[in-house]
Protein backbone atom coordinates (compact mmCIF):
# COMPACT_ATOMS: atom_id res chain seq x y z
CA UNK A 1 0.00 0.00 0.00
CA UNK A 2 1.09 3.76 -0.22
CA UNK A 3 0.12 6.57 2.32
CA UNK A 4 -0.06 9.54 1.94
CA UNK A 5 0.96 12.43 4.18
CA UNK A 6 -0.61 16.11 3.22
CA UNK A 7 1.32 17.81 5.72
CA UNK A 8 4.32 15.44 6.35
CA UNK A 9 4.65 13.76 9.79
CA UNK A 10 5.81 15.78 12.67
CA UNK A 11 7.37 13.10 14.53
CA UNK A 12 8.67 9.63 13.08
CA UNK A 13 9.56 6.42 15.49
CA UNK A 14 11.68 3.56 13.85
CA UNK A 15 12.28 0.41 15.14
CA UNK A 16 14.78 -1.57 14.37
CA UNK A 17 17.22 -2.85 17.40
CA UNK A 18 19.77 -5.30 15.34
CA UNK A 19 21.67 -6.13 14.34
CA UNK A 20 24.97 -4.00 12.94
CA UNK A 21 24.19 -4.50 9.06
CA UNK A 22 20.93 -4.30 9.51
CA UNK A 23 21.26 -0.76 11.29
CA UNK A 24 23.15 0.22 8.28
CA UNK A 25 20.74 -0.34 6.17
CA UNK A 26 17.90 1.29 7.82
CA UNK A 27 20.09 4.41 8.16
CA UNK A 28 19.85 4.53 4.08
CA UNK A 29 16.10 4.43 4.45
CA UNK A 30 16.19 6.98 7.46
CA UNK A 31 18.13 9.18 4.79
CA UNK A 32 15.71 8.98 2.32
CA UNK A 33 13.35 9.99 4.62
CA UNK A 34 15.00 13.07 6.13
CA UNK A 35 15.50 14.44 2.67
CA UNK A 36 11.94 13.53 2.11
CA UNK A 37 10.52 15.41 5.52
CA UNK A 38 13.46 17.89 6.66
CA UNK A 39 10.65 19.09 9.41
CA UNK A 40 10.04 15.70 11.16
CA UNK A 41 11.63 14.33 14.04
CA UNK A 42 12.68 11.01 13.97
CA UNK A 43 12.94 8.69 17.06
CA UNK A 44 14.79 5.16 16.83
CA UNK A 45 14.39 2.58 19.39
CA UNK A 46 17.74 0.54 19.02
CA UNK A 47 19.87 -2.13 20.25
CA UNK A 48 22.26 -1.08 23.02
CA UNK A 49 25.40 -2.26 20.62
CA UNK A 50 24.19 -0.52 17.90
CA UNK A 51 23.58 2.43 19.77
CA UNK A 52 26.97 2.80 20.09
CA UNK A 53 27.64 3.09 16.59
CA UNK A 54 24.73 5.24 15.27
CA UNK A 55 24.61 7.86 18.43
CA UNK A 56 27.88 9.10 17.13
CA UNK A 57 27.20 9.26 13.79
CA UNK A 58 23.67 11.21 13.83
CA UNK A 59 23.23 13.95 16.13
CA UNK A 60 20.19 15.11 15.05
CA UNK A 61 18.01 11.37 16.14
CA UNK A 62 16.49 11.05 19.18
CA UNK A 63 17.82 6.94 20.29
CA UNK A 64 15.81 4.98 22.53
CA UNK A 65 17.98 1.73 23.80
CA UNK A 66 16.56 -1.37 23.92
CA UNK A 67 18.62 -4.58 25.78
CA UNK A 68 17.35 -7.57 23.56
CA UNK A 69 18.63 -9.82 26.09
CA UNK A 70 16.85 -8.57 28.84
CA UNK A 71 13.77 -10.04 30.67
CA UNK A 72 10.47 -8.18 31.29
CA UNK A 73 11.69 -6.14 33.54
CA UNK A 74 13.59 -4.46 30.28
CA UNK A 75 10.31 -4.06 28.44
CA UNK A 76 8.67 -2.49 31.67
CA UNK A 77 11.82 0.19 31.46
CA UNK A 78 10.81 1.01 27.49
CA UNK A 79 7.14 1.35 28.63
CA UNK A 80 7.87 4.14 31.31
CA UNK A 81 10.17 6.19 28.66
CA UNK A 82 7.53 5.62 26.32
CA UNK A 83 4.77 6.54 28.05
CA UNK A 84 2.33 9.19 26.80
CA UNK A 85 5.08 10.10 23.88
CA UNK A 86 2.87 9.87 20.84
CA UNK A 87 4.01 9.37 17.07
CA UNK A 88 2.69 10.37 13.59
CA UNK A 89 4.10 6.99 12.39
CA UNK A 90 5.80 3.98 13.29
CA UNK A 91 8.16 2.18 10.87
CA UNK A 92 8.65 -1.56 12.05
CA UNK A 93 11.94 -3.29 10.36
CA UNK A 94 12.21 -5.72 12.46
CA UNK A 95 10.78 -8.94 12.34
CA UNK A 96 11.22 -10.70 15.42
CA UNK A 97 8.21 -11.37 18.03
CA UNK A 98 10.51 -9.69 20.93
CA UNK A 99 10.47 -6.27 18.23
CA UNK A 100 6.79 -6.60 18.09
CA UNK A 101 6.15 -6.47 21.65
CA UNK A 102 8.20 -3.48 21.62
CA UNK A 103 5.96 -1.95 18.98
CA UNK A 104 3.47 -2.60 21.21
CA UNK A 105 4.37 0.31 23.68
CA UNK A 106 4.54 2.42 20.91
CA UNK A 107 1.58 5.19 19.98
CA UNK A 108 1.37 5.55 16.51
CA UNK A 109 -2.17 5.87 14.58
CA UNK A 110 -0.26 3.86 11.52
CA UNK A 111 2.04 0.87 12.19
CA UNK A 112 3.90 0.26 9.07
CA UNK A 113 5.65 -3.27 8.71
CA UNK A 114 6.62 -5.70 6.23
CA UNK A 115 3.96 -7.35 3.60
CA UNK A 116 2.38 -10.43 4.81
CA UNK A 117 4.54 -13.19 2.99
CA UNK A 118 7.52 -11.98 4.81
CA UNK A 119 6.06 -10.56 8.03
CA UNK A 120 7.77 -13.91 9.95
CA UNK A 121 7.33 -14.15 13.66
CA UNK A 122 3.68 -12.94 12.78
CA UNK A 123 4.47 -9.44 12.78
CA UNK A 124 1.40 -8.29 10.60
CA UNK A 125 -0.75 -9.16 14.33
CA UNK A 126 1.30 -6.05 15.35
CA UNK A 127 0.80 -3.88 12.53
CA UNK A 128 -1.91 -1.71 10.47
CA UNK A 129 0.09 -1.57 7.44
CA UNK A 130 2.04 -2.65 5.25
CA UNK A 131 4.99 -2.38 2.42
CA UNK A 132 3.92 -3.73 -1.24
CA UNK A 133 4.88 -7.16 -1.39
CA UNK A 134 8.14 -8.05 -3.15
CA UNK A 135 10.47 -11.23 -4.24
CA UNK A 136 14.29 -11.83 -3.99
CA UNK A 137 14.85 -8.55 -2.67
CA UNK A 138 18.31 -7.25 -0.97
CA UNK A 139 17.50 -6.50 2.52
CA UNK A 140 18.67 -3.11 2.15
CA UNK A 141 15.97 -2.70 -1.04
CA UNK A 142 13.21 -4.21 1.38
CA UNK A 143 13.57 -1.40 3.58
CA UNK A 144 13.37 1.10 0.87
CA UNK A 145 10.01 -0.06 0.37
CA UNK A 146 9.32 1.67 3.95
CA UNK A 147 10.19 4.47 2.13
CA UNK A 148 7.93 4.26 -0.93
CA UNK A 149 4.92 3.16 1.08
CA UNK A 150 5.17 6.64 1.96
CA UNK A 151 4.85 8.04 -0.89
CA UNK A 152 8.18 8.76 -1.53
CA UNK A 153 10.42 8.12 -4.64
CA UNK A 154 13.86 7.32 -2.98
CA UNK A 155 17.48 7.95 -4.84
CA UNK A 156 20.29 5.29 -5.09
CA UNK A 157 20.96 4.02 -1.46
CA UNK A 158 23.38 6.95 0.36
CA UNK A 159 24.34 7.57 3.80
CA UNK A 160 25.81 10.81 3.83
CA UNK A 161 28.57 10.40 7.10
CA UNK A 162 29.76 12.84 8.90
CA UNK A 163 32.31 10.76 10.69
CA UNK A 164 33.44 11.83 14.41
CA UNK A 165 36.59 13.88 14.52
CA UNK A 166 38.31 11.36 16.92
CA UNK A 167 37.68 8.56 14.71
CA UNK A 168 38.81 9.86 11.87
CA UNK A 169 42.03 10.72 14.02
CA UNK A 170 42.55 7.44 15.35
CA UNK A 171 42.19 6.16 11.83
CA UNK A 172 45.07 8.51 10.63
CA UNK A 173 47.35 7.02 13.22
CA UNK A 174 46.61 3.50 12.25
CA UNK A 175 46.84 5.00 7.80
CA UNK A 176 49.54 7.49 7.76
CA UNK A 177 50.00 7.17 4.05
CA UNK A 178 49.04 6.48 0.75
CA UNK A 179 50.02 3.08 1.19
CA UNK A 180 47.31 0.68 0.27
CA UNK A 181 45.04 -1.09 3.24
CA UNK A 182 43.15 -4.63 3.22
CA UNK A 183 41.82 -4.41 6.34
CA UNK A 184 40.75 -8.25 7.14
CA UNK A 185 37.76 -8.77 9.47
CA UNK A 186 37.90 -12.52 9.78
CA UNK A 187 34.33 -13.20 12.09
CA UNK A 188 30.79 -13.27 11.65
CA UNK A 189 28.59 -13.62 14.51
CA UNK A 190 28.01 -17.28 13.13
CA UNK A 191 30.93 -19.62 12.94
CA UNK A 192 29.78 -21.71 10.33
CA UNK A 193 30.38 -18.08 8.01
CA UNK A 194 34.23 -17.95 9.25
CA UNK A 195 36.57 -18.92 6.79
CA UNK A 196 39.88 -20.92 7.35
CA UNK A 197 42.72 -19.53 9.08
CA UNK A 198 45.30 -20.50 6.99
CA UNK A 199 43.44 -19.27 3.82
CA UNK A 200 42.87 -15.86 5.85
CA UNK A 201 46.77 -15.71 6.39
CA UNK A 202 47.32 -16.83 2.82
CA UNK A 203 45.72 -14.07 1.44
CA UNK A 204 47.18 -11.66 3.64
CA UNK A 205 50.88 -12.61 2.36
CA UNK A 206 49.51 -12.47 -1.07
CA UNK A 207 48.44 -9.03 -0.64
CA UNK A 208 51.25 -7.78 0.90
CA UNK A 209 53.62 -9.77 -1.46
CA UNK A 210 52.01 -9.23 -4.92
CA UNK A 211 49.95 -5.56 -3.98
CA UNK A 212 52.74 -3.97 -1.21
CA UNK A 213 49.36 -3.89 0.99
CA UNK A 214 49.35 -2.73 4.60
CA UNK A 215 47.52 -5.78 6.30
CA UNK A 216 45.09 -4.71 9.29
CA UNK A 217 43.23 -7.34 11.25
CA UNK A 218 40.28 -5.92 12.54
CA UNK A 219 37.24 -7.41 15.15
CA UNK A 220 35.31 -7.36 18.44
CA UNK A 221 36.30 -8.65 21.89
CA UNK A 222 35.36 -11.73 22.04
CA UNK A 223 37.47 -14.85 22.60
CA UNK A 224 36.55 -16.72 19.21
CA UNK A 225 37.50 -13.12 17.37
CA UNK A 226 40.84 -12.92 19.78
CA UNK A 227 41.61 -16.41 18.95
CA UNK A 228 40.88 -16.20 15.69
CA UNK A 229 43.21 -13.23 15.61
CA UNK A 230 46.18 -14.72 17.30
CA UNK A 231 45.93 -17.91 14.85
CA UNK A 232 46.27 -15.79 11.58
CA UNK A 233 49.11 -13.70 13.22
CA UNK A 234 50.92 -16.80 14.12
CA UNK A 235 50.51 -18.42 10.46
CA UNK A 236 51.91 -14.96 8.76
CA UNK A 237 55.31 -14.12 7.94
CA UNK A 238 55.29 -10.31 7.87
CA UNK A 239 54.61 -7.36 9.66
CA UNK A 240 50.74 -7.86 10.34
CA UNK A 241 48.77 -5.34 12.59
CA UNK A 242 46.32 -6.76 15.09
CA UNK A 243 43.49 -4.60 15.86
CA UNK A 244 40.88 -7.36 16.94
CA UNK A 245 39.40 -6.09 20.44
CA UNK A 246 41.41 -3.17 20.24
CA UNK A 247 38.65 -0.38 18.46
CA UNK A 248 35.37 1.16 19.65
CA UNK A 249 32.71 1.13 16.48
CA UNK A 250 33.16 4.46 15.19
CA UNK A 251 36.58 4.07 15.09
CA UNK A 252 36.65 0.95 13.17
CA UNK A 253 34.67 2.87 10.67
CA UNK A 254 36.83 5.42 10.60
CA UNK A 255 39.36 3.00 9.83
CA UNK A 256 37.62 1.36 6.55
CA UNK A 257 36.80 5.44 5.54
CA UNK A 258 41.03 5.20 5.05
CA UNK A 259 41.36 1.72 3.60
CA UNK A 260 41.67 0.52 0.30
CA UNK A 261 39.47 -3.25 0.58
CA UNK A 262 37.73 -5.09 3.60
CA UNK A 263 37.93 -8.67 3.29
CA UNK A 264 35.18 -10.51 5.23
CA UNK A 265 32.60 -13.16 5.35
CA UNK A 266 28.86 -12.08 5.97
CA UNK A 267 29.28 -9.46 9.13
CA UNK A 268 28.57 -6.43 9.88
CA UNK A 269 31.62 -4.64 8.93
CA UNK A 270 30.97 -5.81 5.71
CA UNK A 271 27.94 -3.09 5.39
CA UNK A 272 29.63 -0.11 7.78
CA UNK A 273 31.89 -0.47 4.98
CA UNK A 274 29.53 0.07 2.22
CA UNK A 275 28.53 3.33 4.37
CA UNK A 276 31.61 5.17 3.77
CA UNK A 277 31.94 3.78 -0.19
CA UNK A 278 35.07 0.95 0.92
CA UNK A 279 35.07 -1.75 -1.55
CA UNK A 280 34.17 -5.11 0.33
CA UNK A 281 35.39 -8.65 -0.85
CA UNK A 282 32.97 -10.63 0.97
CA UNK A 283 32.97 -14.37 1.37
CA UNK A 284 29.55 -15.95 0.83
CA UNK A 285 28.85 -19.46 0.63
CA UNK A 286 26.72 -19.80 4.04
CA UNK A 287 24.57 -16.62 2.74
CA UNK A 288 23.32 -15.29 -0.18
CA UNK A 289 24.64 -11.94 -1.32
CA UNK A 290 22.70 -10.95 -3.96
CA UNK A 291 19.67 -10.95 -0.43
CA UNK A 292 23.15 -9.55 2.11
CA UNK A 293 26.10 -9.02 0.75
CA UNK A 294 27.65 -5.15 0.46
CA UNK A 295 25.48 -3.81 -1.37
CA UNK A 296 27.85 -1.28 -3.68
CA UNK A 297 30.17 -4.77 -3.90
CA UNK A 298 28.31 -7.44 -4.92
CA UNK A 299 31.01 -7.77 -8.13
CA UNK A 300 33.91 -8.29 -6.11
CA UNK A 301 32.30 -11.28 -3.82
CA UNK A 302 33.08 -14.80 -3.71
CA UNK A 303 30.36 -16.22 -4.32
CA UNK A 304 29.48 -19.75 -3.62
CA UNK A 305 25.89 -20.24 -2.63
CA UNK A 306 24.55 -21.80 -5.52
CA UNK A 307 27.67 -24.69 -5.26
CA UNK A 308 26.05 -24.58 -1.52
CA UNK A 309 22.96 -25.33 -2.32
CA UNK A 310 24.02 -27.61 -4.61
CA UNK A 311 26.27 -29.53 -2.63
CA UNK A 312 24.46 -29.12 0.81
CA UNK A 313 20.79 -29.35 -0.13
CA UNK A 314 20.53 -30.88 -3.43
CA UNK A 315 18.79 -28.18 -4.92
CA UNK A 316 20.28 -25.03 -6.58
CA UNK A 317 19.90 -22.14 -4.84
CA UNK A 318 16.54 -20.78 -7.23
CA UNK A 319 14.64 -23.84 -5.40
CA UNK A 320 14.95 -23.04 -1.92
CA UNK A 321 13.40 -20.09 0.01
CA UNK A 322 15.33 -16.63 -0.32
CA UNK A 323 16.29 -16.57 2.76
CA UNK A 324 17.70 -19.80 3.45
CA UNK A 325 21.03 -19.72 5.17
CA UNK A 326 23.28 -22.85 4.59
CA UNK A 327 25.56 -22.40 7.68
CA UNK A 328 26.80 -26.24 7.59
CA UNK A 329 30.38 -27.37 8.41
CA UNK A 330 32.59 -27.40 5.61
CA UNK A 331 30.74 -24.90 3.35
CA UNK A 332 32.89 -22.03 3.79
CA UNK A 333 35.73 -24.40 2.58
CA UNK A 334 33.97 -23.86 -1.15
CA UNK A 335 35.65 -20.90 -1.33
CA UNK A 336 39.40 -21.23 -1.84
CA UNK A 337 42.50 -18.89 -1.76
CA UNK A 338 42.70 -18.20 -5.21
CA UNK A 339 38.94 -17.08 -5.67
CA UNK A 340 40.20 -14.43 -3.38
CA UNK A 341 43.20 -13.26 -4.60
CA UNK A 342 41.95 -13.26 -8.53
CA UNK A 343 39.28 -10.73 -6.70
CA UNK A 344 41.82 -8.53 -4.86
CA UNK A 345 43.68 -8.67 -8.25
CA UNK A 346 41.05 -7.09 -10.53
CA UNK A 347 40.06 -4.72 -7.64
CA UNK A 348 43.37 -3.04 -7.82
CA UNK A 349 43.70 -3.31 -11.30
CA UNK A 350 40.57 -1.18 -11.25
CA UNK A 351 41.09 1.27 -8.73
CA UNK A 352 45.18 1.96 -10.80
CA UNK A 353 42.22 2.50 -14.06
CA UNK A 354 40.52 4.69 -12.04
CA UNK A 355 43.79 6.63 -10.77
CA UNK A 356 44.76 6.77 -14.46
CA UNK A 357 41.57 8.37 -15.61
CA UNK A 358 41.80 10.62 -12.58
CA UNK A 359 45.36 11.77 -13.95
CA UNK A 360 44.40 12.53 -17.08
CA UNK A 361 41.51 14.36 -16.22
CA UNK A 362 43.40 16.39 -14.10
CA UNK A 363 46.38 17.22 -16.37
CA UNK A 364 43.58 17.53 -19.22
CA UNK A 365 42.37 21.03 -16.83
CA UNK A 366 45.73 22.15 -16.64
CA UNK A 367 46.63 25.34 -18.77
CA UNK A 368 49.01 24.40 -21.61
Amino acid sequence: MTLSFKPPPQHVCLLRLSAIGDTCHALAALRALQEAWPQARFTWIIGKVEAKLMTALLPEIEFITFDKGATSAELWRLRRTLRGRRFDLLLDLQLSFRASMVSRLIYAPIKLGFDKARARELQWWFTNARIAPAQAEHVLDSFMGFVRACGIAPAAPHWNLTLPQDALEYARGIIADDRPTLLISPCSSHAARNWRTDRYAAVAGYAAHMHRMRVVLVGGRSATERELGEKIMAAVHFDLLNLIGKDTLPQLLGLLSRSTVLLSPDSGPVHMATMVGLPVIGLYAATNPERAGPYYSREWCVDRYEAAAKKFLRKPAAQIPWTTKIERPGVMDLIEVRDVAAKLDALMADRARRADRAGLADRAKMPQ
